[in-house]
């Protein structure tokens, strides 16, 4: 009969092999992501850290925040395709939340829209009728805007006083929504540039003003991934996350491109594809007086730079989604892989067809979704950052 091991023993015993299971569980994922063939196999695994059911709630307000900022932006698009965007020529966050409210206010209204020089250069001999179309297009924009903010303010402070909202998630939140209330001063500052002297806004303000709510969107999905997700990253994909970090940002900077096509309404020139009527490099690129931002300035050189952009991107997803799918984010690279097919499909068709309004919208929908996508495949690769209360185990 053998001797019982000692209690003692076998408590220094499992203290030993608790202290090597991390070296041990680095070391396997080294040797995994050298070795192709162990792959999205056992070792290839997410380090998962415990969830919260409790924050449940709070990822799922975060992802609705996330879809309210894409539809602020779809009406921003539809604002500025059905030239609408100055019709409201001043700024009054409290009192403007009611539109006018009888006849005589609607006539004062109209009086000070036929004041600035899209009036008198574009729209002028407009009706009353056609401006209210115009009217309720912004106002229902910048109301949107305030019920966003509540929805973003509201929740937060509820989540905070039931305990939810830890240091780091309160303070990266707290973030968000002053960035918020920017957007709104931005979005004025825009709107400000064509009431005096041009007949539209500025396209750089234009472009500001969309870059800040990309941000936005990409910063209060991020958080929703993390609480998705928790502290789970896959470990053969970790080599990956620069790149798909890199391919969010090329995305990013594609959709700042756009808005300069948007703010000179250039998408209404050039309708051909390949080529840019007969031509590679289109005539008058980068040869007006204004040097070096003439890339900014001319449909020709807008539109060229959102091709070049598209091109770009387009190779680079190439080579995230062929890395990825060699990874366990497999099903997030082919999600991508049929995104940016689909937006780059529908980019050609918009060209072709002149920008109408709904392949306008479609196209900047498209833009959104891409970004939101290559987000997730990013997120898949680095795991969380620095929260402390992960939530729930999606995939």
């Amino acid at each position: 009969m053998t001797n019982p091991v000692p209690r003692r023993d076998v408590s220094l015993c499992l203290a030993g092999v608790n202290s090597l299971r991390e070296p041990i569980t680095y070391l396997a994922m080294t040797f995994s992501s050298a070795n192709p063939q162990l792959q999205g196999g056992a070792v290839a695994t997410r380090l998962a850290s415990p969830v919260d059911p409790a924050m449940r709630p709070v990822m799922i307000w975060l992802f609705i925040v996330a879809g309210l900022i894409a539809g602020m932006v779809m009406v921003g698009g539809a604002t500025r395709l059905t030239d609408s965007g100055l019709s409201i020529t001043e700024w009054a966050p409290i009192r403007g939340a009611l539109p006018p409210l009888s006849d005589a206010a609607w006539e004062a209204a109209f009086e000070k829209y036929k004041t600035i020089p899209e009036y008198q250069t574009v729209n002028y001999g407009m009706s009353l009728a056609e401006f209210k179309v115009i009217f309720w297009w912004e106002w229902g924009h910048r109301l949107y805007g305030r019920f966003l903010g509540l929805a973003f303010l509201l929740p937060l402070i509820f989540f905070s006083a039931k305990g939810l909202i830890d240091r780091a998630l309160g303070g990266r939140l707290a973030i968000l929504f002053v960035l918020g209330g920017l957007q709104g001063v931005i979005g004025w500052w825009m709107v400000a540039s064509g009431l005096s002297d041009r007949v539209d806004v500025s396209q750089y303000r234009l472009a500001t003003h969309l870059g800040l709510a990309v941000v936005l969107f990409g910063g209060v999905l991020w958080t929703a991934f993390d609480l998705q997700h928790g502290h789970r990253r896959m470990a053969d994909a970790m080599p990956l996350a620069p790149w798909a970090l890199g391919l969010a940002g090329a995305i990013y900077m594609q959709i700042i491109l756009g808005a300069f096509v948007a703010g000179l309404r250039a998408g209404k020139t050039y309708n051909t594809w390949p080529l840019m009527d007969g031509r590679i490099v289109p005539e008058g690129y980068f040869t007006a007086t204004p040097g070096l931002s003439d890339m900014f300035e001319t449909f020709a050189a807008v539109q060229f730079n959102h091709r070049l952009g598209a091109y770009l991107v387009c190779a680079l997803a190439i080579f995230v989604v062929w890395r990825a799918l060699q990874t366990s984010l497999r099903a997030r690279a082919v999600r991508l892989g049929a995104a940016v097919a689909c937006q780059f499909l529908l980019g050609i068709w918009t060209v072709l067809a002149a920008t109408p309004i709904a392949l306008g919208l479609a196209h900047q929908a498209g833009a959104l979704a891409l970004f939101a996508l290559a987000l997730h495949l990013a997120h898949g690769a680095m795991g969380a950052m620095s929260m402390t209360k992960p939530s729930s185990s999606g995939s």
